[in-house]
């Protein structure tokens, strides 16, 4: 299953939780693994507190980890300007599982499913979600 969001690009942050919690429920199955892909180069998944501050937080981090406006050979080669999305979207992961126990997300008490999208400009993002059945 998947589904498709638009993003603003530029570090956008969107909780993707409720979209995979219902994909969850839908597919019937009780326990197993659920992984969450995104087929793009400059964005990522991860857990996250969603909250303002920590949003905040983890954008200022990423921005000194690699910089927008640092020189970057990928820009040099292609002069998209985005070498720092592609390196920041190395630094995390384009996939994650959670367990599924009982039909419901196995997350922490404040983790929350998010999609990061590092691109420097607004994009259509596809989400793909595959459920397989275990104990």
């Amino acid at each position: 299953m998947e589904f498709n969001i638009s993003t603003k690009g530029f570090n956008d942050i969107i909780n993707l939780t409720d979209q995979v919690e219902v994909i969850v429920a839908k597919s019937k199955i009780k326990n197993g693994l659920v992984l969450v892909f995104v087929p793009h180069q400059t964005c990522a998944v991860s857990v996250l507190e969603y909250e303002s501050g920590l949003i905040k937080d983890l954008k200022e981090a990423l921005e000194k980890i690699a910089p927008q406006q640092a020189d970057y050979q990928h820009n040099q080669k292609w002069g998209d300007g985005n070498g720092y999305a592609h390196i920041r979207a190395s630094f995390l992961k384009p996939d994650l599982t959670v367990p599924l126990e009982n039909g419901k997300l196995v997350l922490g008490t404040w983790q929350q499913i998010i999609l990061i999208d590092f691109d420097n400009q607004p994009r259509q993002r596809r989400i793909v979600i595959k459920i397989t059945e275990g104990q």
